[in-house]
C-alpha cells in the first residue's frame, strides 16, 4: 500500500467511497475543507452515498481531528505562534461560525487542555474574560493563549477582535494570568501562504 502516500485526495477518497462517488464529492465539495464540513445528513443526499459511505467518510475525518489531539507522555511545548496554530489548525478547519478556544499553559509553556468556550455567527463571537480567566483558574494554568477562526479564509484581525484581545490582557495582568497571543485562523491561499495571524506579532500586545 506504499503508494498510498503518492495518492491524490480524490483516489484516497475513492477507497471510502469508490471511485465514482468519490469524483462527484470533489466536484460538489470543491476540496477536502467543504467536504469535511458537510453533515452526515447531507453526505446521503449525494447519490451514491448512503448510511455505511457516509459513515466512513464522517469517521476518516474525526480520526484526523484526534489524531492531531493526541498528547504523548509530555504534554506539547506550545511558545510560538507556529505550534499553537500547528495544535488546532485541523480542528477549526471544520467550523463553519467563529470558534472561540483557550490554550492553558503551565509554567513552562507546556499545553494543561483546550477549551472551547463559545461559538458565534459567521463573523462574530462573544466571549468575556470571567469565562477565560475561571476556566484558567479552575485547570490551575500560569499563562494562556486565545485561539478562534475566522470561517471567510482571511484571519486579519476585526475591530472587534482586537478590542477583546485587549481587554483579556488587561484582565490577565489584574489575576497575574499572562495572555501570550491571540491566534486567528484562516486558510492559505496563492496570495496568503500563511493562514493564521498573532496578534503579538502584530502588535497588538505591546512589548514582550
Amino acid at each position: 500500500m506504499e503508494h498510498l502516500e503518492h495518492a491524490n485526495n480524490q483516489e484516497l477518497l475513492s477507497h471510502l467511497a469508490g471511485a465514482p462517488v468519490a469524483h462527484v464529492l470533489m466536484e460538489h465539495y470543491g476540496g477536502l475543507t467543504g467536504l469535511a464540513q458537510a453533515s452526515f445528513d447531507e453526505l446521503q443526499t449525494v447519490k451514491g452515498i448512503g448510511q455505511s459511505k457516509a459513515a466512513a467518510i464522517k469517521s476518516a475525518f474525526l480520526l484526523a481531528q484526534r489524531l492531531t489531539r493526541e498528547v504523548g507522555p509530555e504534554p506539547p511545548l506550545l511558545d510560538t505562534p507556529e505550534r499553537i496554530a500547528d495544535l488546532l489548525r485541523e480542528a477549526n478547519r471544520v467550523h463553519t461560525v467563529e470558534h472561540f478556544q483557550v490554550v492553558l499553559l503551565n509554567t513552562r509553556r507546556r499545553l494543561l487542555r483546550v477549551l472551547d468556550l463559545s461559538q458565534g455567527t459567521l463573523d462574530t463571537i462573544l466571549v468575556s474574560p470571567a469565562q477565560v480567566f475561571r476556566a484558567a483558574i479552575l485547570a490551575h494554568a500560569a499563562c494562556l493563549a486565545l485561539v478562534h477562526n475566522h470561517p471567510s479564509g482571511d484571519p486579519t484581525p476585526s475591530e472587534a477582535d482586537i478590542r477583546v484581545t485587549r481587554d483579556l490582557i488587561r484582565a490577565g495582568h489584574l489575576l497575574k494570568i499572562e495572555v501570550l497571543d491571540h491566534i486567528i485562523l484562516g486558510r492559505r491561499t496563492e496570495e496568503r501562504p500563511v493562514d493564521f495571524v498573532s496578534l503579538r506579532t502584530l502588535g497588538y500586545f505591546g512589548p514582550c
